[in-house]
């Protein structure tokens, strides 16, 4: 008897669905869901529109590093500078907001962590050097920087029009998250309505071909080195607005927590396939496991077994999939 799945898929068996498929698609969705259910039952003030607003506010600085991420990931790199620019740029815009002008902070700092970020690209692209290797390097670099420009001391910023991005509200919702939501939304149409966006996933999926065919590789890593940056300093003039105070230090681990939070969405770390939204599902679930934890007052050293349990699976589900 002839399969009508296999008429209508051309000849073909259509695709069955399957169990480890799914998971490896929409996994972090169901467990963001089962979170929720089960936080709301545990916790009364766990589901209310004050803490979860509070939790995106205070993830928004992440996110946003973690979209930007995103796309150096998909081309087929690594950034581990981003936590180290997100320093220069925090004592950067602090140090500008009290010498000079706080408008003025809040515009270098993201244009310093696109300046830094595109040091990054050109020092990856000409000598062909492997992304962890000179992120790594930069880092350091960086994270000295950062400690010359404050000489290791923190750098009050008490200024109320450079304090609004970080605390004021359009009713419930902080700026903050209004400005973290644009820039996810600005990440999305760039990664999936864009010449450059397909490129990213040409350049990452098999940069031979992509060489073959026409495009220029070396200047798509460049740019998305330079978005990462750009993002990292946005993130930082959040953070000093937030709390009124630059330190050379700020950051530090950043890095790690939006690498951890891009594969935990299920963006291939092989490069060549993602999305922006797994990348900001990624930081919403480690935000609710920190935030749950938090709630019930639980040891903090359960939560980073947990999350860490969960990029270990997440990471295991990608690695299974079949290569075609």
């Amino acid at each position: 008897m002839t399969d009508t799945r296999a008429i209508l898929a051309g000849g073909r068996q259509a695709p069955r669905f399957s169990v480890a498929s799914f998971a490896r698609e929409y996994g972090v969705l169901v467990i963001i869901a089962a979170l929720l259910i089960g936080l709301t039952f545990a916790s009364d003030s766990f589901l209310t529109p004050r803490n979860l607003l509070n939790i995106v506010n205070q993830s928004a600085p992440l996110a946003i590093i973690a979209c930007a991420l995103t796309l150096v990931i998909i081309a087929g790199g690594f950034d581990l500078s981003t936590g180290a620019i997100f320093g220069v740029a925090s004592v950067s815009a602090g140090w500008i907001a009290v010498n000079v002008d706080p408008v003025t902070a809040m515009i270098a700092g993201p244009l310093i962590g696109v300046a830094l970020g595109l040091v990054n690209g050109v020092i990856i692209t000409a000598f062909n050097v492997h992304s962890f290797l000179v992120t790594l390097a930069t880092s350091l670099v960086y994270r000295g920087i950062a400690i010359l420009i404050t000489g290791g001391a923190l750098i009050p910023v008490r200024i109320p029009e450079f304090a609004w991005l970080g605390r004021e509200k359009v009713g419930m919702v902080n700026i903050a998250v209004i400005v973290f939501v644009l820039f996810m939304l600005v990440m999305m149409l760039l990664l999936n309505r864009t010449t450059f966006g397909r490129r990213v996933f040409a350049v990452g999926g098999n940069e031979e071909a992509a060489i073959l065919s026409g495009i220029r590789t070396k200047l798509i890593k460049i740019a998305t080195f330079a978005i990462s940056g750009g993002a990292a300093g946005l993130a930082g003039v959040i953070t000093v607005s937030r709390l009124s105070m630059a330190s050379p230090q700020a950051g530090a681990g950043m890095e790690l927590e939006a690498i951890a939070a891009v594969i935990l969405g299920g963006t291939s770390i092989m490069g060549g396939a993602g999305a922006i939204w797994r990348s900001v599902s990624g930081v919403l679930l480690m935000a609710l496991i920190g935030n749950g934890f938090n709630i019930l007052n639980v040891n903090p050293f359960f939560k980073d077994l947990t999350t860490g349990v969960i990029i270990v699976v997440a990471v295991a589900l990608a690695a299974s999939k079949p290569r075609r």
